[in-house]
């Protein structure tokens, strides 16, 4: 019944219904879950509890008559004085010259508009005479376009209300009604759109969070049995022995974090079904280490491993950390855009004879001449990076790989179980044993003469350093540093002594590569760079990472900047140059100096930014829920999150009576079939 036209509700004609598609709103449904997106709120309260800048109402007794002047074209202002609590408040209305006729000293009036605490004012946005209507105290806010009003929608949903309410399902068990103290949802949609008071609402949206995070949970398990009970058959035989002794050339011992996350990887290539798990780290924990572990443990069990990062300078790093490792145990290969030619056949033909156990490499992994002998684990690194299309061509490479996504970027808890519900999830959160913690500094640009000696200093001792800048070139609208620029004037103030580098993203491939060659070869002791050095090139030289305009990065941006240094052995520094101009920049400097704990920043950063900056809003699998806030109602995810996983462990959906609304819910909403193509 709720998937009717619009054109079946009382009032709703030919010519409206036009208007209401254009708000994506066709069917009775669509007008019920099309939610207000704010609420006025129109009682009045002590002047004691009124908020500065906030929207509020006060009623009061106009003490003199208002004055009116005109300004500008057809521009007026209208000032008057309410006594309120025995207190004189200054009304200002601006373009309601009109107002003046209905305003008179003596009268009772309910002034609603922004209140300003420190002057005792109040700019009118409505107006009523007489003291406030005790009904209309909270009035829906519709997001509307062309000629629908909020007036016209509000009479809309009440007649749709009015004629379908009773047809409105229940979707949730009575369990969960009773258990969380939930309205029954034909309840919740009447409150959402014509509350009775604050509590009501707030119980309303309540439910309508813990409905929309339950669906969305319910869907991410779904989705993981699928693949799972869809992918069976990569079972890897590998060699514990074999593994064990490989772990001992280590110069090292692995972290107990390391270990229980190597323990579920192994344990997920031993399962029938195939892995699809996220292996979060900071910066520095010791992903590597256990990725090259699971490499080796595919290779004993006789299959090919591959290694797919973002740059060709990381991927040459990875090969050579990992030929030092392997030794003569497994024979490694690296395919990047640069090997061509005679080279990159030879390598090729190579990789499907079997005689690359390993094969380390950029996108040029998945291109189409690329074929695995019999490619048994892939691990994608800093998998954000790529998209879900090159993601799969990887994964399509083998007879159904095992497949390990690694980041360094921490992501929230509240994120993971939302963006990654469909993977495994394993979380490095110790850092190795005797790793120096970086040193975090927040000075402003007019301590530069400082900073640069205090380089100086450190270069002369046979260190290095990074300067990070937020632009290429000079740019008219924003006055930042930008990277050219502060080469030359670091060139020109260390000149001849120290030999300053520049690197940015209109480099090409090759001349990034030549300037990241020499910095590593300490050819270069000061790196002015934009952001292209946040992943990967790991030199334990570099003990120094300056950043600029640091206000301009989020917080685990610059976290990912810090972790460029703190590599070595000496004493590592971060200094952050910035002078935020608002509230959220300064909070972001002084979280950079108290914490060094990427995943307690992520969470901070998440609370400033909202999850959309995380991964870039295309690619990042985060749903727009219309109601529920990943941030502020993670407590409800997770209880979704539970719940869920219990409804799928104990098949509820398919042998409970009291889930079968659910059930239906979901097939008709089903994007299973999509996500397993």
């Amino acid at each position: 019944m709720l998937n009717k036209e619009v054109t079946n509700i009382k009032g709703v004609g030919e010519k409206f219904a036009e208007d209401l598609e254009i708000m994506g709103i066709s069917t009775v449904e669509n007008l019920f879950n099309y939610f207000p997106y704010k609420y006025d709120f129109f009682e009045v309260k002590p002047l004691s509890e009124l908020i500065h800048e906030d929207k509020v109402t006060i009623e009061g007794r106009v003490v003199h008559e208002p004055s009116l002047t005109f300004y500008g074209k057809k521009k007026s202002r209208l000032t008057f004085t309410i006594e309120v609590e025995n207190i004189a408040i200054k009304a200002v209305m601006f373009n309601r010259a009109f107002a003046k006729k209905h305003i008179h000293a003596g009268e009772i009036v309910t002034l609603t508009g922004k209140w300003d605490a420190h002057r005792l004012q109040i700019t009118v946005s409505n107006y009523k005479t007489g003291p406030a209507d005790v009904h209309a105290k909270i009035q829906p806010v519709y997001s509307v376009k062309g000629k629908v009003t909020n007036a016209k929608l509000r009479k809309t949903i009440q007649s749709a209300i009015n004629g379908y309410g009773k047809e409105i399902p229940e979707l949730l068990p009575e369990q969960f009604l009773n258990q969380y103290k939930l309205p029954t949802r034909r309840n919740a949609y009447e409150v959402m759109h014509f509350p009775p008071n604050r509590k009501a609402l707030k119980h309303a949206r309540r439910r309508f969070v813990y409905e929309e995070f339950l669906i969305f949970q319910l869907k991410m398990q779904l989705l993981r049995k699928y693949k799972r009970e869809a992918t069976q058959g990569n079972q890897q035989q590998y060699d514990p022995q074999k593994i064990q002794e490989f772990i001992q050339l280590f110069p090292f011992s692995l972290t107990e974090a390391q270990n229980k996350a190597l323990k579920q990887i192994l344990a997920d290539m031993k399962s029938p079904f195939r892995m699809n798990r996220l292996l979060q780290g900071d910066v520095g924990s010791g992903k590597t280490a256990v990725a090259a572990i699971c490499l080796y443990a595919s290779v004993t069990a006789g299959k090919q491993g591959a290694l797919m990062v973002p740059t060709e300078i990381l991927a040459e790093q990875h090969f050579q950390s990992l030929q030092e490792l392997f030794g003569d145990k497994a024979k490694i290969g690296l395919l990047t855009g640069s090997v061509k030619g005679k080279k990159r056949k030879e390598l090729v033909a190579a990789i499907e004879r079997d005689e690359i156990h390993i094969v380390v490499g950029t996108h040029a992994l998945i291109q189409d001449d690329v074929r695995f002998h019999d490619l048994g684990f892939a691990i994608v690194d800093e998998q954000h990076r790529f998209g879900v299309e090159q993601r799969r061509a990887l994964r399509d490479k083998g007879l159904l790989p095992d497949v390990l996504f690694m980041t360094a970027t921490p992501i929230p808890r509240t994120l993971a179980i939302t963006a990654f519900g469909d993977m495994d999830v394993s979380v490095i959160d110790e850092m190795p044993v005797g790793r120096k913690a970086v040193e975090t500094y927040w000075t402003k640009e007019n301590t530069i003469e400082r900073v640069l000696e205090f380089m100086q200093k450190h270069v002369m001792q046979g260190e290095q350093a990074y300067v990070i800048c937020p632009l290429i070139e000079e740019s008219d609208k924003l006055d930042i540093q930008n990277a050219v620029d502060l080469y030359h004037q670091l060139n020109e103030y260390y000149l001849p002594s120290i030999e300053v580098g520049l690197m940015h993203g209109r480099l090409s491939n090759e001349e990034k590569d030549t300037v990241m060659k020499k910095f590593a070869a300490n050819e270069i002791q000061i790196l002015v760079s934009t952001t292209v050095v946040e992943v990967g090139v790991n030199v334990p030289n570099a003990t120094i990472m300056v950043i600029y305009d640091a206000e301009r990065f989020g917080l685990s941006q610059l976290h990912q900047l810090r972790g460029r240094v703190g590599r070595g052995k000496s004493q590592s520094y971060c200094i952050l140059i910035s002078d935020p101009k608002g509230e959220v920049g300064k909070e972001r400097m002084r979280i950079m100096t108290e914490t060094t704990n990427g995943f307690e920043l992520s969470e901070q950063d998440l609370k400033l930014r909202g999850p959309g900056d995380f991964f870039g809003k295309k690619q990042s699998g985060i749903p727009e829920f219309k109601v529920a806030d990943m941030v502020h109602d993670y407590r409800a995810l997770e209880t979704a999150r539970k719940d869920a996983a219990e409804i799928i462990d104990l098949n509820l959906l398919e042998t409970k009576e009291d889930y079968y609304q659910l059930k239906c819910y979901l097939e008709e909403n089903s994007f299973i079939e999509d996500k397993l193509d």
